[in-house]
């Protein structure tokens, strides 16, 4: 691969890892298994819940069954790509997730909805698989190339810094 394939493949893999919490943070949750191959999957193994979606109709599902109410704002950080081959990659990432439940839009602010007393993160992580490569190195973010366009693959996360979300105005 040439310098150029490289550069505009890595682009586009961290394009996809920014534009995945964008969507679920400012656009339409469910929208983000378009963002996976067909048989893409995301997981959040143990020592998280187990809770784990394949296929874009259940990452649909899944993601699609935010709670209502809910208001987050996540932070993508050391976005590292690697292409491993002409139409694969992978990528490490940190994330913070900021979330309240109980949100009203529409309550004090308008369209832009109330402000949220600041707190911390409640998750602090990255993503990444339990699997490893032959090097014994864990394999994070896969992307596989499909007719032309960067897709994930697979997603799992772990979590090393994790709390309850907290409820607004309480």
């Amino acid at each position: 691969m040439d310098p150029l394939e490289r550069l505009l493949a890595e682009h586009a893999c961290e394009r996809l890892v920014i534009d995945f919490v964008r969507r679920l943070d400012l656009g339409e949750p469910s929208s983000v298994a378009g963002l996976f191959t067909e048989d893409g999957w995301w997981e959040w193994p143990p020592p998280g819940d187990g809770r784990r979606a394949e296929g874009r109709a259940a990452l649909a599902a899944y993601f699609g069954s935010r709670p209502p109410g809910r208001l987050s704002r996540r932070v993508m950080s050391n976005i590292l790509v690697t292409v491993t081959g002409p139409d694969t990659a992978t990528a490490t990432s940190y994330f913070q997730t900021y979330r309240v439940d109980g949100y009203d839009a529409g309550r004090e602010g308008g369209s832009g909805g109330a402000m949220v007393p600041a707190g911390p993160p409640v998750q602090v992580g990255l993503p990444h698989s339990r699997l490893r490569s032959s090097g014994g190195t864990p394999i994070e973010d896969g992307f596989r190339r499909v007719d032309g366009r960067w897709l994930l693959a697979s997603r799992s996360l772990v979590l090393p810094f994790g709390g309850p979300t907290p409820t607004a105005g309480g």
